[in-house]
């Protein structure tokens, strides 16, 4: 692996740690709630407590401190620059996988992973851990024309291998990481040895076989698409009016994203069982610290009403179905678009949407075991 790009730190200004605190303390509320549930969307006793909780004891500094750990750089990919966050092995055979995140998650998904997968007990298991940031989201650049769709996405992440002297990678994610992936795979197939998906999507396949649970997770699936997929309606349609309020107000910024962790987590009612608060207030900063609410929720806007998940990806693929994944499809259908399916596994004990964040063990454990079968 060579080098590329300008070596890159993030450097969080103390001013703007203080504009922070005074916006949030400013916050005009709303008046409460008329449900005792989420049904109406976050609780407003939760979110004046979250929003204390980080104007008042949430280090500012701990995300640049996280992040400062691993080697970062900025790219420039298509005409963009690109953050890129990379982990690598201390063991020289292990394979390189490009890992990429989704809305409204960040490369801070990752963190977790890094040492379980660069330093595996067997350093067979190894990988060197690439993971770029989204064009518009993060210390990525924010496009100033249309046209970054998941397509153009994989070829700057293929060409970012390139770049770097890799000519045969896995590749994985979740969220829009999957579709971006499962597009890599099918664009540098010459180079990638396999992708595994946590959001593996493909069309209906009339009259192919569905089990009973399959057919729970298809009944999941449409309830998603009916009552949890308006912040999907709002982004693909209008990303820059709700995109005023993201990069205005800290509060805005947060719930729209705390209202995502509380309903695509595995938990009993508390979603920090699932994921802390500080690991929340870490992905948010990543989002109020580079004022990418709008440039970030634009992803939406590029990529639909186009469907996703329809074209065919010969190279070998590896699927990971968390027991609270937002939508799911059958196997038989993801057969029929992923036509070399070596691995998938519907049986996972407990996690949700952002799995290497809630079971980091389990999702490093889930990358080992299908990238096994290609290496």
């Amino acid at each position: 692996m060579r080098d590329v790009g300008i070596p890159f730190e993030i450097r969080v200004d103390p001013a703007a740690v203080a504009d922070l605190r005074a916006a949030l303390t400013r916050t005009r509320w709303p008046e409460p709630e008329t449900v005792s549930d989420w049904s109406q969307g976050v609780p407003l006793a939760l979110a004046h407590q979250i929003a204390d909780h980080w104007a008042s004891d949430y280090d500012m500094y701990r995300l640049q401190k996280r992040l400062n750990v691993h080697p970062q750089a900025i790219v420039e990919l298509d005409g963009c620059p690109i953050h890129v966050l990379s982990a690598r092995s201390p063991h020289a055979e292990a394979l390189p996988l490009l890992l990429t995140h989704g809305w409204p998650g960040s490369v801070v998904e990752f963190l977790e992973i890094l040492p379980l997968l660069t330093d595996p007990a067997d350093p067979a298991d190894a990988f060197h851990v690439i993971c770029p940031t989204l064009p518009g989201f993060g210390w990525s650049g924010k496009p100033t024309a249309n046209g970054w769709s998941v397509e153009r996405i994989a070829g700057a992440w293929a060409d970012l291998m390139a770049r770097q002297g890799i000519t045969r990678y896995g590749a994985a994610g979740g969220d829009w990481g999957a579709f971006v992936t499962a597009a890599v795979g099918a664009r540098d197939p010459e180079h990638v040895v396999g992708i595994h998906l946590t959001l593996p999507r493909a069309p209906e396949v009339p009259g192919a076989p569905i089990t009973a649970a399959e057919r729970a997770g298809l009944a999941t699936t449409a309830e998603f698409r009916s009552r949890g997929s308006g912040y999907s309606a709002i982004q693909s349609t209008r990303p820059q009016t709700v995109g005023y309020g993201l990069v205005d107000s800290p509060v805005a910024q947060l719930t729209w994203i705390l209202d995502k962790f509380w309903d695509w987590t595995d938990h009993d009612g508390d979603f920090e069982s699932a994921v802390d608060r500080d690991r929340v207030l870490d992905n948010v900063m990543t989002y109020w610290l580079t004022a990418s609410g709008a440039s970030s929720a634009r992803i939406y806007w590029e990529s639909f009403p186009r469907h996703l998940g329809s074209d065919p990806v010969s190279v070998p693929t590896g699927a990971s179905i968390f027991p609270k994944e937002i939508a799911k499809i059958p196997r038989s259908w993801a057969q029929a678009r992923f036509t070399d399916l070596r691995y998938w596994n519907d049986d996972l004990p407990r996690g949700g949407h952002f799995a290497s964040l809630e079971v980091p063990e389990v999702y490093a454990a889930e990358l080992r075991k299908f990238f096994r079968l290609v290496r």
